[in-house]
């Protein structure tokens, strides 16, 4: 049977390779290893402002996965920059913004990371915490704090027991973007996870960062919800 096919969104500014300086769009190679160590086969997704590009991208993909990265620009949810709040990364916030609706809208099963969980409680409406302490283990180093699951939620049923994650964030959600519900806290409250209720597919997001430890069952549930939505899309049963 092939596997899903789960589509990443990229970071897109300047790099170096070899005698080349130049704008890519980029992916930690720990994202793609966490698809395929989960059974999926992963793909870049990077941005694109052509018309219905999102929608179209969306369409032949089997589940989306939105990467960690910038903050999102404050002004996405009616707020003023904090000091601490760093510069806007508006078309990577553009493009992950359509891909999120077209997942939601095509039930498609997505996955938040991090910043792409922040800008899933953003895309419906929520609102973000623009600066808290205690969530890295300082500038460039992940630091580690346990995640409490809310019982029968998704997140739950995927992790059903307090487990210890890699962690790199200074922003978090402040107020649940519309139909979306918390199901798991940090020791400090900080909700680390969130999920689309009355929704008939996948639409998760976590605050840490899974890429980055030992722990699949995140990825697992998506790939397995893309799995799902692949055979009855293949099966010519109907998907909004």
């Amino acid at each position: 049977m092939a596997r899903p096919v789960i589509g990443i969104s990229t970071y897109q500014q300047p790099a170096r390779w070899g005698v080349w300086d130049m704008p890519a769009a980029l992916l930690p190679a720990a994202y793609p290893r966490l698809v395929r160590a989960a059974g999926g086969l992963a793909v870049m997704l990077p941005p694109d402002d052509t018309a219905d590009a999102a929608r179209e991208t969306v369409a032949a993909l089997d589940g989306v996965v939105i990467a960690g990265g910038a903050d999102v620009e404050p002004a996405r949810y009616g707020e003023v920059p904090d000091p601490r709040t760093g510069p806007p990364a508006r078309e990577r916030d553009a493009w992950e913004l359509a891909l999120i609706e077209a997942a939601i809208t095509q039930h498609v099963p997505l996955l938040g990371i991090c910043r792409g969980m922040q800008l899933l409680n953003v895309a419906l409406g929520g609102t973000l915490h623009q600066h808290l302490d205690g969530h890295t283990g300082g500038p460039g180093v992940f630091g580690e704090h346990t995640v409490t699951p809310v019982s029968g939620t998704v997140y739950a049923a995927a992790v059903a027991e307090p487990a210890v994650v890699p962690a790199y964030h200074h922003q978090a959600v402040d107020r649940l973007g519309s139909g979306l519900t918390a199901s798991a806290h940090a020791p400090d409250g900080t909700v680390e996870a969130l999920e689309l209720t009355d929704h008939d597919g996948l639409v998760l997001g976590v605050q840490w960062h899974p890429e980055m430890g030992d722990d699949i069952r995140v990825m697992t549930a998506l790939v397995d919800a893309a799995a799902r939505h692949r055979a009855a899309t293949r099966a010519g049963a109907p998907v909004p």
